[in-house]
């Protein structure tokens, strides 16, 4: 799609039909006009009446052949820079050992336990989408392209920590903030950015939010396949019975930590679709959706440890330690999240129902204009019955009843035999 796009929740002067409850792609005639908020003098000045040609003066269309190659060169530069993302993405998910971890049968069932509080939190997500439902093609595309692009932060945040680890824990912190952080949250985003983003159903800004989710979930489901399955594979246990447990805690730990991942890149998400219906904003609309999702994140990796040791000193247990303090961190950036897609349906159903009102407001003028033009018509028929003929002294209505009685006869016989001729039996139609 191109930049000239408005969101439905802002689109309060356009009226037309919906589309499974999302008003039509209207665009005020002004903000389509200036497009991304820049036009050119010439094109400014020629007034809409004009018939003026500016292609290559200051517009630009496709029309000639070199046009037609430019657009075709164009498309197979971005189709094949996508490809070559996902290509590489593909050679990492083999070489750091993903794929095996997925394909592992044991491993594969802890991982989608694992993923199960992610995957409830993003369908809630979806679910809270009061516009049009998201298609499941893009759905598990972006899912599976955030699984692909996760394998970059996995080799970027390995080269990167050592010089960090050196200092200790202000060295982590240090490296959660710089980097781990912001690489994360980067890469959820091009799942994003990579299918869903330049899709022709992408068309809300709340749609930023559904996909972001969805990345978070596909990162998380592969993130969680790596810790499984370098625990469970690397234990060197004599028991069955305590290789289980072990697997059955490390399951639970990461289930703890799935949901975040949504949460995180569903903010990113939701300001990216900001961006995409603000173009002439788009760049720092896109770095505040990250600076806040990596923030988030950053602050979760840092205290999640201070956490749940101030719950272990309370008298928890490790894991209801973990979990209490995950729940009350998630829980609060979750509702924070959640006021917002909030606020966007609120406003949603608004505009909605306001332009359901414009609609019955301007039939109901219609109507109106009918029944004034019917009640027009009928005074004047009954101010001509007033009018006697000056000659007969009888008024136009009363010579048309008299003319009717003379001629009922063969009148009747007319329409009788109309009736029978046509077939219509007007007892039954009574």
């Amino acid at each position: 799609m191109g930049g000239d796009q408005t969101d439905p929740a802002e689109t309060t002067h356009s009226v037309g039909v919906t589309d499974g409850g999302r008003p039509t792609d209207e665009t005020d005639p002004v903000e389509a006009s200036t497009g991304d908020g820049e036009t050119d003098p010439v094109e400014a000045s020629t007034g809409d009446g004009e018939t003026v040609d500016l292609y290559e003066v200051s517009t630009w269309e496709e029309r000639s052949r070199l046009d037609g190659f430019a657009v075709a060169l164009y498309r197979l530069i971005t189709a094949t820079a996508r490809g070559a993302v996902v290509l590489v993405g593909l050679v990492l998910l083999f070489g750091i050992g993903a794929f095996s971890a997925v394909t592992n049968p044991a491993v594969g069932v802890l991982t989608a336990l694992s993923a199960l509080p992610a995957l409830g939190l993003a369908a809630y997500v979806y679910l809270s989408d009061v516009t049009a439902s998201e298609p499941p093609s893009l759905l598990f595309g972006t899912f599976l392209l955030s699984v692909v692009t996760a394998t970059f932060a996995a080799v970027l945040n390995g080269l990167a920590q050592p010089p960090f680890a050196e200092f200790g824990f202000l060295g982590l912190v240090v490296f959660f903030f710089v980097f781990v952080g912001p690489v994360e949250e980067t890469v959820k985003l091009l799942a994003v950015r990579l299918y869903a983003y330049s899709d022709d159903r992408f068309r809300a800004v709340i749609d930023g939010a559904v996909y972001g989710a969805m990345a978070g979930l596909g990162f998380a489901f592969i993130e969680n396949a790596l810790y499984i399955e370098r625990q469970v594979m690397g234990a060197t246990l004599g028991s069955g019975l305590a290789l289980v447990e072990l697997g059955a805690g490390i399951t639970l730990t990461r289930a703890l930590a799935g949901p975040g991942h949504v949460i995180y890149s569903a903010f990113a998400g939701y300001y990216l679709g900001l961006a995409k219906f603000n173009p002439e904003n788009r760049g720092p609309i896109v770095v505040k959706g990250l600076v806040i999702a990596a923030l988030i994140h950053a602050t979760y990796n840092s205290t999640v440890g201070l956490g749940t040791a101030a719950f272990t000193a309370l008298g928890l247990p490790q894991l209801g330690a973990s979990f209490a303090y995950i729940l009350l961190y998630d829980g609060f950036f979750a509702a924070l999240l959640l006021r917002k897609i909030r606020r966007y349906r609120r406003l949603y159903r608004s505009v909605d129902a306001a332009s359901g009102s414009e609609t019955n407001v301007a039939t109901g003028s219609r109507t109106a204009d009918r029944t004034s033009a019917g009640n027009s018509m009928s005074d004047r028929a009954d101010a001509s019955d007033t009018r006697f003929d000056q000659t007969t002294g009888t008024s136009p209505s009363a010579e048309r009843r008299l003319t009717e009685e003379v001629r009922g006869d063969d009148t009747t016989s007319v329409g009788e035999t109309s009736d029978a001729s046509s077939g219509v039996n007007t007892e039954d139609d009574l």
